[in-house]
């Protein structure tokens, strides 16, 4: 998806057909042909990002380096063809004759994001991010994973991937914190109502604060969770995701108790995805470029293996990214995916 959206305008993309490689790619487990044509993605950015802007520190004095795009000659050329998603902007005019089209051309073909193009740390749920497309690729591949089941997003943003899920899952619980944050969650959700009824799916916003021991089931506050939404939670949930939610050491160490607590209490063993960059920071206090939110993710994972109580045990392994992208980004090396099952130890 293109980051280079100004004003309020919608960001349209593009299906292009390719020449097909059978029903099925290289790969691809039982039932996962999936086709693209005439999907598109439609991100509505608000007027606080900025083009142009000069190199920055972060918060804690760390300088912002912006990575250099890769080049388009950088393709492999061996790689199977496929259909693609392909950016454009939107003006006004043009937003306004495809929602006059929008019953005649194909509902089911457009997804819609509310998003903010730049946020302050705290807000960077606001943002869609690389690693959100990134996993949303992967479920679009592993639909076997996602059919006809109960699914959780943990830290989802303006959600994204769970809006992408819902056109397969059953059920698709949508969490994250703050109250605004998840009102644009919701209207997302809203927007693409069309995608999950046409499978016959629900997504459910709902609070989870991976720093908090209980789900809030207090009917005065917005996006709580009921006891009968707690009970389908438990009884039927098979699949967690998050996608680049790790870039603070204390918020990893929450999701990975989070994770735990939830794998513990869940009827079904269950398979957890997380997608995540590896980002390279210059910071005053090494006087170096290092990637600590990267390795603090990475110490986790390993501690996480070689956690037991005896009646679970977690097997982590990574996810070769050779599945095929059906969105247009840029699929860099330090994109990754990382797969966890829970497994009761017998």
């Amino acid at each position: 998806m293109d980051s280079g959206a100004e004003g309020g305008g919608y960001r349209h993309v593009h299906t292009q057909e390719s020449p097909p490689a059978g029903p099925s790619g290289p790969g691809s487990p039982p039932g996962s042909g999936y086709s693209l044509e005439g999907f598109s993605v439609q991100a509505r950015a608000d007027s606080t990002g900025q083009e142009g802007a000069c190199a920055q520190l972060d918060e804690d004095g760390d300088l912002d380096v912006v990575r250099r795009p890769r080049a388009a000659s950088d393709t492999d050329p061996a790689e199977p063809q496929r259909d693609k998603v392909h950016p454009t902007i939107l003006t006004q005019e043009e937003e306004d004759f495809l929602e006059a089209r929008a019953p005649e051309s194909c509902p089911q073909s457009i997804i819609k994001i509310e998003h903010t193009m730049a946020t302050p740390l705290e807000d960077v749920g606001k943002q869609v991010w690389q690693g959100a497309l990134f996993l949303a690729d992967y479920i679009l591949f592993r639909r076997d994973l996602f059919q006809g089941r109960t699914v959780l997003e943990l830290g989802a943003g303006t959600g994204f991937a769970s809006i992408v899920a819902a056109t397969m899952a059953q059920t698709v619980y949508c969490t994250d914190v703050g109250a605004d944050l998840l009102a644009m969650c919701q209207q997302n959700i809203a927007l693409n109502t069309h995608l999950a009824a046409a499978g016959g799916g629900v997504v459910k916003v709902r609070e989870l604060d991976w720093l908090k021991d209980k789900l809030c089931t207090d009917p005065e506050v917005p996006f709580s969770w009921s006891e009968e939404d707690i009970s389908d939670l438990y009884d039927h949930t098979t699949v967690l995701f998050a996608a680049e939610v790790f870039y603070d050491d204390d918020l990893t160490d929450a999701l990975f108790r989070t994770l735990c607590q939830l794998s513990r209490r869940l009827k079904n063993a269950c398979t957890a995805l997380l997608s995540v960059e590896k980002r390279f920071n210059f910071t005053l206090r090494h006087l170096d470029v290092t990637c600590e939110a990267y390795d603090h993710f990475r110490s986790s994972l390993h501690a996480l293996e070689k956690l037991s109580d005896g009646k679970l045990r977690f097997v982590v392994e990574p996810v070769e990214a050779s599945f095929p992208q059906l969105l247009i980004y840029e699929r860099i090396q330090h994109l990754e995916l990382w797969k966890i099952i829970a497994e009761p130890i017998t």
